[in-house]
């Protein structure tokens, strides 16, 4: 069975990863956020040192705003936090849900700082098995970017041979929660400004997330790129994947099947600190900052002044 596979692999492959035209079903810019999006207060599930507020305390800080016409969502950046209480952030869910479908995120500007750890991402209920696919995610303002699928048991990623500007991440192929410290099957972008301080510096970029019963790929074009597919650039209300060359990560059904590990998703912004990931002693060491995680996020709130979202528009098609 194994050298079957081998086999027909690049067959299957190339035949999984053909693009596709789809339609505007959802466009959210400045305002629309607040509607299109929920402001969900809970505990943070990756135990991070962050307090999730609700809508209105987010607006009374000024956590959440329009700035030129931008949605930005920030920290708290002036609280010196004492007896372990996390740092005031936000977390935002979009209302609907979605199967298949391509999500495009223009973005100016994101967190790049020691302790941070944002992301832009989408999940189902009764995690993990309606899946989850992370399309920008990092800690402590270090790149590279991370893409990552999460699963329930039975869904893998081959370890080479993909066609993408990202590299499969070494012992990462694996995209069940229960094994691997719940890592996932997880890319390494190939381009070094599509995460953190170089990413802001580039003036942000685009990212894209195409989900099919075939493939889930993730795209990025900075700022400037010139290979930026018109569509992405106009957000136009028809757009046509097929277009859009080699993606920076590819999760093919070879050793997955997308259906059945992926059901309704909703699209996620969120902001935290240290926790899981960021957090980590070695992790956390070994991006250059100072102290511990917890220290430096409790007692450096002027760090986080700069420690925002800064996004134009989400646009959705199916």
């Amino acid at each position: 069975m194994r050298s079957m596979l081998s086999t027909l692999f690049p067959l299957t492959l190339a035949g999984s990863t053909l693009g596709a035209t789809y339609n505007i079903a959802k466009s959210t810019e400045g305002n629309a956020f607040f509607t299109d999006f929920n402001v969900i207060a809970e505990a943070d599930p990756t135990h991070g040192l962050v307090n999730y507020v609700n809508l209105a305390t987010a607006q009374s800080q000024g956590l959440l705003r329009v700035v030129n016409g931008n949605f930005q969502l920030r920290p708290d950046s002036t609280t010196v936090l004492t007896n372990g209480a996390g740092r005031n952030s936000v977390r935002m869910e979009s209302a609907a849900q979605y199967d298949n479908h391509v999500v495009v995120f223009n973005v100016n500007h994101m967190p790049a700082a020691c302790g941070t750890w944002p992301a832009l991402w989408e999940y189902g209920p009764n995690w993990p098995a309606n899946g989850e696919v992370d399309i920008v995610e990092g800690v402590n303002g270090v790149g590279p970017n991370s893409m990552t699928l999460h699963t329930s048991p039975g869904c893998s990623i081959p370890a080479s041979g993909l066609a993408m500007t990202g590299t499969v991440k070494p012992g990462d192929t694996n995209c069940d929660t229960s094994v691997n410290g719940n890592s996932g099957c997880s890319v390494a972008s190939g381009f070094s400004n599509a995460y953190g301080a170089a990413f802001n510096a580039n003036g942000g970029g685009w990212y894209a997330m195409e989900r099919t019963p075939s493939f889930i790929k993730v795209w990025f074009w900075p700022r400037g790129a010139s290979n930026l597919p018109s569509d992405v650039n106009s957000g136009a209300n028809t757009i046509n994947t097929s277009n859009w060359g080699e993606p920076d990560a590819l999760f093919p059904n070879t050793n997955c099947n997308i259906d059945s590990h992926f059901g309704p998703n909703n699209i996620v912004i969120n902001l935290t600190f240290c926790g899981d990931w960021a957090g980590q002693a070695s992790v956390y060491a070994s991006s250059g900052c100072p102290s511990t995680c917890n220290d430096f996020v409790s007692n450096n709130p002027s760090a986080f002044a700069n420690a925002y979202f800064e996004i134009p528009w989400v646009k959705v098609y199916q």
